[in-house]
């Protein structure tokens, strides 16, 4: 069995992935507590045990090293009994942050988080593995640098873009490369658009590794339908839309990760991370107003052109008529004619125009880390953690443990388990890649 390490592990996605592939994971680490409570309780229920034959180290990337890497390793209880001496790892996996590159708000070149896959290259030059695959979002690849200083000591052009330097700093430490590639997760049976940047190196005297070609066409992609139609919570709904379990959904509940003695880990028949939010009732009726497929920006779009109907949001229509002073049957008459100003929008919908209302027969839109950016499709409420992980592709018996969400100034510091679930690589994703890593190794 191959030996791996993931860095910057979070939750478990990336891991969850590799072990599915058949990849031992030695070492792991990240640096929130949050995280870890979720992390190493997989990892019970999967059999890896901590100081037994699996360690996990919270700490700050930077304080990491590879000789506390390598001491932990060795002092794993199961390889000393068997007296079995690891002399190398065969791949190290790792997603540095990537809040400082994302395309998603506001990118900031000076973010610290920017130079954590220094630290990342700087730790795999002390591993020395077989192999190495990093993960990060779609705008790494643009990213621009000023007056880095690589691992090496090279220093590189102002302007010199993310994947330049990394080719470079592989190069320097004894690495070929393949040319970085973007990958859709929905390429390979996750319920959801999400492209990421991944980079694989391969020491030179290793054989060349492969991205993993698509497994679905357009037609074949898993729908957000296909994976969480049997989660909705009115059961009438449920039987009409989801008559019978799909495919991803018996492969969700039964589970596609196993444990190192061959078996399925078990969440003793209970379904784990289903608590729903509860909304107030001019809530509920703002949600009502978006169709399948529309974000904020194209609700106000069809209300200007269309106009809407409010005679039956008394709720919505009483809360609105508060915050602009107006009478009730003077609103909903400008409401069905159309005839709306910026500032009665706001108060309808709220300025938050990236909300959505997902589309039941197309994938999902990327997950993210905040609980009310998406509306169910089959209902008028947000998701649960659970019907979020599913769409990441996660399996029902893993538990996301922690705080549900949070808010405020505490997001800076807290990883809730819909964080937990957002800042996730989908294990499918994950797994497709790490079979290529198995692939190059059994060559």
């Amino acid at each position: 069995m191959p030996y791996a390490i993931d860095l910057f592990c979070g939750a478990g996605g990336m891991s969850e992935g590799i072990i599915q592939a058949g990849f031992h994971i030695l070492f792991s680490s990240d640096i929130n507590a949050d995280v870890e409570k979720t992390y190493v309780n997989r990892h019970e229920q999967l059999g890896l045990l901590q100081g037994y034959n699996t360690y996990f180290c919270r700490e700050d990337i930077r304080e990491l090293t590879g000789e506390v890497i390598w001491n932990a390793i060795r002092s794993l209880e199961y390889f000393r009994n068997q007296g079995i001496v690891i002399q190398e790892v065969d791949c190290i996996f790792g997603g540095p942050p990537c809040q400082g590159f994302s395309r998603a708000g506001k990118r900031d070149i000076n973010d610290p988080r920017n130079l954590l896959f220094k630290e990342y290259l700087r730790v795999v030059s002390e591993i020395n593995p077989k192999y190495v695959v990093m993960e990060n979002v779609e705008g790494f690849n643009d990213t621009k640098f000023k007056g880095f200083v690589g691992v090496t000591g090279q220093k590189y052009p102002d302007g010199t873009t993310a994947p330049q330097i990394l080719r470079s700093e592989f190069h320097l430490l004894g690495y070929n490369t393949l040319e970085p590639k973007v990958l859709d997760a929905s390429d390979y049976g996750v319920p959801q658009r999400r492209r990421r940047a991944i980079f694989l190196a391969y020491r030179e005297s290793e054989q060349a590794p492969m991205y993993p070609q698509p497994m679905y066409t357009e037609e074949e992609k898993v729908t957000v339908l296909d994976a969480i139609g049997d989660l909705i919570k009115n059961a009438r709904v449920r039987r009409v839309v989801n008559p019978e379990l799909t495919e991803y959904q018996r492969d969700s509940i039964t589970g596609r990760t196993f444990r190192v003695d061959g078996l399925l880990p078990s969440n003793d028949g209970v379904l784990y991370n289903t608590e729903l939010s509860t909304h107030l009732p001019f809530i509920v009726e703002r949600f009502s107003l978006f169709q399948e497929g529309e974000d904020g920006q194209a609700v106000r779009k069809r209300i200007l052109s269309q106009g809407i109907n409010l005679q039956r949001k008394g709720y919505l229509v009483t809360e609105c008529c508060k915050k602009l002073g107006m009478n009730e049957k003077e609103l909903i008459k400008l409401f069905k004619k159309g005839q709306v100003t910026d500032e009665m929008l706001d108060a309808l919908l709220t300025r938050k125009t990236i909300r959505t209302r997902l589309d039941r027969n197309k994938t999902s839109l990327t997950v993210v880390t905040l609980p009310d950016d998406y509306i169910s499709p089959f209902e008028d409420r947000t998701f649960s953690v659970r019907e979020m992980a599913r769409l990441q592709s996660f399996d029902d018996n893993f538990m996301f443990l922690g705080k549900r969400t949070t808010g405020g100034e505490r997001r800076k510091l807290e990883v809730p388990q819909y964080t937990q679930v957002g800042n996730a690589v989908p294990p499918l994703l994950a797994r497709a890649i790490a079979l290529e890593i198995r692939k190059a190794l059994d060559a």
